[in-house]
């Protein structure tokens, strides 16, 4: 972790505040003010006053009196075994319409089903403030989190808080689709940042700013781990060398990070899908979740010294995407500004989905959460390397090696594989668009799904496919696919299909 902080009282170190990044923010933030009635809500909720100014349901005409829920139990010892999940342990969590003493670390349905507070409910939104020092020690002072919706919400809200139509952003020169649509609507322009198969290269990045003409752009957009599509992840020092080229040209960061804790083991060929991954290991290893976490590649956000960084953080991909429950990770004056534009737009995240996930959170404990972590690491893991397996036998062992190549994926849900265009006998007759829509329609035909790499070019600017590359210039289609969706069985049938589709189309 990198720190600037002093020695305080007692040795405490403490932490600086942010710069003051005030100026970045866009006319439509600044103009925000508080909601009246949202400023009213603090009285509402007082015991002391009757309150008859707020627009408020009585809570015993909710119809529910109660919502309970049934999950795995630490530390998960069989949940994940598909032999022995039937006889895993679990725990029953149940949200009453009101608070029980017995069960404090409840949101009551009382509450949770109320017109809430904008950044969330408190007993979760200290949860998560909790998680995220642990996992990342943001090296300032004020920061704080907001609840979103999720991470594109979050995206939307960043959009709107930073950047006016007309403006740039940079992102990586293949990314996540729906982030540049977003932006697209905004009247912003995404600028590609070239990368290659780990992420972002920072001699690129630092030569394109330089050479910048125009107001430079408000913010990198990245999903720096396990990347979408691309399944790559940044290393710790090439994070640390984008972060130093953006605070010099004085750009903030979106840190997208869905797929932060879906990071992997090492890959070994033809062993480690061979097996299931192991079981816990909690009362063996003491240490268990210190050398879990000390695993974790650094994140922009624990480099973040001047409070330039926004992270989007998420349940989707760790518990279910219909959760529909993310947060956003940012210096204190940028969230009481966020919190501004969710009085009047989302207000709070779903009441139910609050009520049920802090109450699950808050019986397995942070270990317990730190545990489901874990275990989701080695089944991740196991599928990544059932699927790159597959891709040797199917790819490398059948005469596909000159045409197709990938890189091993060390985080995330996809894998991304590059073909070399000129390698296809209709080459110079058919463009490579063209090469790659009939490779994408010819697989659906036959009966698997990959979806096609230009898809996910960040600048979607018409491609002027009459410059004919040099001889010894590459010329590549990419896919992408994922091992996350389907069954084990499914996701090596879904490779053979997919070989066959590339061996009929390059070999004939």
């Amino acid at each position: 972790m990198t720190t600037n902080g002093t020695n305080g009282v007692n040795g405490k170190t403490v932490l600086p505040k942010a710069k003051d990044l005030w100026s970045h923010l866009s006319t439509e933030a600044l103009s925000r003010r508080p909601s009246p009635l949202k400023t009213a809500f603090k009285y509402a909720i007082d015991p002391r006053i009757v309150s008859l100014g707020g627009g408020l349901p009585l809570p015993a005409y909710f119809p529910f009196e109660e919502i309970t829920a049934t999950a795995p139990e630490p530390p998960f010892t069989t949940y994940n075994d598909p032999e022995t999940a039937k006889d895993a342990p679990m725990v029953t969590v149940s949200v009453g319409r009101y608070n029980h003493s017995d069960d404090p670390g409840m949101i009551p349905l009382a509450t949770a089903m109320q017109y809430g507070q904008s950044d969330g409910c408190k007993p979760l939104l200290a949860w998560i403030t909790e998680h995220t020092n642990t996992v990342h020690h943001p090296p300032y002072s004020n920061w704080a989190c907001l609840m979103t919706v999720g991470n594109t919400q979050g995206l939307d809200a960043a959009l709107r808080l930073l950047t006016t139509r007309g403006d740039t952003i940079l992102a990586e020169e293949y990314t996540f689709s729906s982030a540049m649509e977003t932006a697209n609507a905004q009247g912003v322009k995404p600028v590609p940042v070239k990368v290659d198969l780990e992420g972002i290269l920072p001699a690129e990045l630092e030569e394109q700013l330089e050479g910048w003409v125009g107001p430079l752009p408000k913010f990198l957009y990245t999903i720096p781990t396990g990347q979408n599509p691309t399944g790559g992840t940044l290393s710790s020092e090439r994070r640390k060398a984008v972060y130093d080229v953006l605070s010099k040209y004085d750009i903030l960061i979106v840190e997208d990070e869905p797929y932060y804790f879906l990071q992997m083991d090492e890959y070994v060929p033809g062993v480690s899908a061979n097996k299931l991954p192991p079981p816990p290991t909690l009362e063996q290893d003491p240490e268990k979740h210190t050398k879990f976490l000390s695993k974790l590649i650094t994140s922009y956000l624990s480099l973040d010294v001047d409070g330039r960084v926004l992270r989007l953080d998420s349940f989707s991909k760790v518990m279910a995407p219909g959760t529909r429950l993310g947060w956003i990770v940012a210096q204190e004056p940028f969230i009481e500004r966020l919190t501004r534009q969710n009085e009047v737009s989302i207000q709070t995240p779903a009441g139910f989905s609050q009520a049920i996930v802090y109450s699950l959170l808050s019986k397995w404990g942070q270990g317990g959460y730190l545990d489901w972590l874990v275990e989701l690491r080695k089944e991740y893991t196991h599928r990544r390397n059932v699927c790159l397996d597959g891709l040797h036998e199917f790819f490398t062992e059948k005469g596909l090696s000159e045409i197709v190549t990938w890189l091993t994926p060390t985080a995330g849900m996809f894998f991304w594989l590059q073909f070399n265009a000129r390698k296809h006998p209709l080459y110079g007759k058919l463009t490579p668009l063209q090469l790659e829509t009939r490779i994408y329609e010819a697989a659906i035909e036959h009966g698997v799904l990959f979806i096609p790499g230009s898809w996910f070019r960040a600048d979607q600017e018409p491609v002027d496919e009459s410059i004919v590359p040099a001889d010894d210039e590459p010329v590549n289609i990419f896919f992408r696919g994922t091992f996350a969706t389907v069954p084990q069985p499914k996701l090596v049938e879904g490779l053979r299909l997919f070989s066959e589709v590339i061996a009929k189309e390059f070999l004939g």
